[in-house]
């Protein structure tokens, strides 16, 4: 596969920090097609904080006190974390992110996670 099959994102950003590639080969391809549909819709770049995660790597996360999921969509590749500090700019990937189908949204400070798990509840929007 290659990366220019998307318009606004490569396969390297949601790679796992302890696997090159991973992005590529475990990432689902409609979830990244969805998230580039969404973020047409904004006039600002969106950096991916996290996109794969190995269980392993997840399960570091959950020792140094992140609020990472046993059952975390980003194992499966179908889930992802983009950094916004901004209130105006969070408004707007929300916005986007909706209409497209990406429904589960967490909101923290820093960042935006959404996801299209289909083992989860859909609909919700919650606060880290």
């Amino acid at each position: 596969m290659s990366d220019s099959q998307f318009i606004y994102f490569n396969y390297s950003e949601f790679d796992c920090p302890s696997e090159v590639g991973s992005g590529e080969k475990y990432m689902n391809k409609k979830f990244i097609e969805l998230l580039d549909k969404a973020r047409s819709k904004c006039n600002f770049s969106w950096i991916i904080s996290s996109g794969y995660r190995s269980k392993e790597h997840n399960k570091e996360l959950i020792k140094k006190g992140y609020k990472a999921s046993k059952t975390s969509a980003h194992l499966t590749g179908d889930a992802c974390d983009i950094i916004c500090k901004d209130s105006s700019k969070r408004f707007e990937i929300v916005q986007a992110l909706l209409p497209v189908g990406i429904q589960r949204i967490g909101i923290s400070s820093e960042f935006i996670h959404c996801d299209i798990s289909q083992i989860k509840p859909n609909k919700l929007i919650w606060t880290y």
